[in-house]
């Protein structure tokens, strides 16, 4: 039964096999949760048993939660928790190097069928997550099962993620949707923008953001910082 955590089928999270493995790790996980601030190489060692990847300077601050204690996480090098980070990994959740979860985030993988028949008999299944390297997640961001977020991206604080994110962007919002291009843009010795050769020169009252070098934009979205760019 147990295999089926990671196949996207459903079946039953109460199933001996599967809960005999689950409070094994939760009793590492409850461990890791009583560590104290000082007590740096135990959490070290402590993160290399529960994870099924771990690099080198990453850092979870207690309390963490997760459903079977890191077993089915891979985080890579110089990755750091926050307070809070919530990992529903009944299946695989994949962490590149050097991304930032602030606190209150939860990933979750686990998901429940819309049919009430099948949800009433208890079953479940999973899909797996993949975050990208040098990510920032934003407090209390919540990434649904299924999603991939792309490297260098953005999610702001509070969003909630339910589909594909790509590369370099910033994303919000519930449904998290890209905002801009998350790259600092280029820029002229005059500190004017030098992604395009013509812009509008029309003020606004409410400016918004050029959604590809995410300086000041007019209404249609056409950057407007320069009349002629350098």
């Amino acid at each position: 039964m147990i295999e089926k955590l990671h196949t996207g089928e459903l079946y039953p999270p109460d199933d001996p096999e599967i809960a005999a493995v689950q409070t094994a790790c939760l009793e590492k996980l409850h461990e890791y949760n009583q560590t104290r601030p000082r007590e740096t190489e135990r959490r070290r060692a402590l993160l290399q048993e529960m994870f099924a990847e771990i690099g080198e300077g990453t850092c979870i601050e207690p309390p963490f939660h997760a459903n079977f204690g890191g077993r089915h996480c891979h985080f890579g090098r110089r990755v750091y928790a926050n307070f809070n980070l919530t990992c529903v990994d009944d299946t695989h959740i994949y962490v590149g190097d050097c991304t930032m979860f602030g606190p209150n985030v939860t990933v979750a993988t686990a998901a429940h069928p819309l049919d009430a028949g099948l949800r009433e008999q208890g079953l479940q299944y999973n899909l797996p997550v993949h975050i990208g390297r040098n990510c920032w997640i934003g407090a209390g961001a919540i990434i649904l099962p299924g999603v991939t977020i792309g490297d260098n991206t953005v999610i702001g604080a509070g969003s909630v993620v339910t589909r594909d994110v790509p590369s370099g962007v910033v994303a919000v919002g519930n449904p998290c949707r890209v905002i801009k291009n998350a790259a600092y843009p280029t820029v002229s010795p005059e500190g004017f923008c030098a992604r395009f050769e013509r812009c509008a020169t029309s003020l606004i009252e409410e400016p918004a953001y050029c959604e590809v070098c995410v300086f000041f934009s007019d209404r249609d979205g056409v950057c407007r910082r320069p009349e002629r760019a350098q």
